[in-house]
């Protein structure tokens, strides 16, 4: 396994009464994905909050790279975000822009590059993400995928050494749930990010984790690579793997 990136180690977090993280600890490996998984309300999206410095835990440490955001100030979590890229569930696109004018918006914050630079800087990402020719496109006119595509080129459009992803194919049906996991495996491969996906899908998990964990209740499970993960032998893994998915046609692409 690659150096760990991010490690997080004996996290603890609650919330008056109710315990959402009780000693979570677990390393993700740098230019690879990995996958978090579990049902409803086990902690996943709390956990990626305080991975980039959104909340903080009652206990423990969350090191990315050899900052601990669990004790650093503003400044330097700001410092630490600008190495993520985020896609959220819908995209989380502007649609008073165009498709194109989505993907340049971070450029406009966060370089010195002028217009024609930052469009195409724009239009290379969107080539990358294989939307040639749409970047003024209306976004209210893309479909449901290409809003995914959209929302994956802003992400990278930074070059961010981290991507995190919330249900990326929340939403698509299987063909293009398909097309967006092949996407998220040509980034990896050909800028060396590293992912981190929350996700419900087993399937798409399977199709682009190089690594899965799993919560539940706030306590880590399992945390293995893949093909480790799905013949796991723990009962709360197979039973989840089983309300979820055929087992025997569970193979990664």
């Amino acid at each position: 396994m690659a150096d760990p990136i991010i490690r997080l180690v004996n996290l603890h977090k609650s919330f008056g009464s109710l315990v959402v993280l009780d000693g979570v600890s677990f390393d993700i490996p740098t230019g690879e994905t990995t996958a978090i998984i579990g049902p409803s309300g086990t902690g996943k999206s709390v956990l990626i909050k305080h991975i980039v410095g959104l909340l903080e835990p009652d206990e423990g440490q969350v090191w990315v790279g050899d900052v601990d955001m669990a004790t650093a100030n503003e400044k330097r979590k700001y410092e630490v975000r600008r190495r993520f890229g985020m896609l959220f569930q819908d995209g989380a696109l502007f649609d008073s822009m165009t498709a194109g004018e989505n993907v340049a918006f971070p450029l406009r914050y966060h370089t010195k590059l002028n217009e024609k630079q930052r469009r195409e800087k724009a239009e290379e990402m969107m080539e990358l993400v294989e939307l040639p020719g749409v970047y003024d496109r209306p976004t209210s006119a893309l479909s449901g995928g290409q809003r995914k595509r959209v929302g994956l080129a802003r992400a990278i459009v930074l070059e961010p050494e981290i991507i995190l992803f919330d249900e990326p194919n929340s939403g698509l049906d299987p063909l293009t749930s398909d097309t967006i996991d092949e996407l998220i495996g040509k980034m990896k491969r050909q800028l060396g990010i590293t992912f981190i996906v929350i996700t419900h899908d087993i399937v798409s998990c399977v199709n682009i984790a190089d690594h899965i964990v799993m919560l539940n209740g706030g306590k880590l499970i399992e945390h293995s690579p893949t093909q480790s993960f799905i013949r796991s032998e723990n009962p709360f893994v197979r039973s989840f793997l089983r309300r979820n998915v055929d087992l025997d046609a569970l193979k990664p692409l």
